[in-house]
């Protein structure tokens, strides 16, 4: 699971009202290698949860990005933040590990990348 996708996760447990973002609890974690665009990169970042992917990234390992999100004209100059931007948002891949809503503790499995978000009858 990518930290794209961790980033629209949100915890649908009836009742929850803190439903995002969900904390990840990582026991594997493996990189795999995606193209260079900048164009995405620079229209992604007003639609991500800035404290979130930093927060994911820090519980897989990757300590590189800044504590808050660079303003535009940044972005559109520095590359080395987008690379960085670029390997944390679509390089890093929880292969096995939890996703944990943080009002109720309820674990979801990360199972050779994919998040199980079924819950259970007395959830829904």
């Amino acid at each position: 699971m990518r930290l794209i996708v961790h980033n629209m996760l949100t915890c649908n447990i009836k009742g929850v009202i803190n439903k995002f973002p969900l904390r990840i609890e990582a026991e594997k974690v493996i990189k795999k290698e995606v193209d260079f665009n900048p164009d995405f990169l620079r229209h992604m970042l007003a639609k991500i949860e800035w404290k979130a992917l930093v927060d994911g990234a820090r519980s897989m390992g990757y300590t590189e990005l800044p504590d808050h999100a660079p303003d535009t004209e940044r972005v559109e100059s520095d590359e080395s933040f987008l690379k960085k931007f670029h390997h944390a948002l679509l390089e890093l891949h929880l292969e096995e590990g939890s996703l944990v809503c943080q009002e109720t503790g309820r674990k979801f499995p990360v199972d050779k990348g994919v998040p199980n978000m079924v819950l259970r009858e007395d959830e829904v």
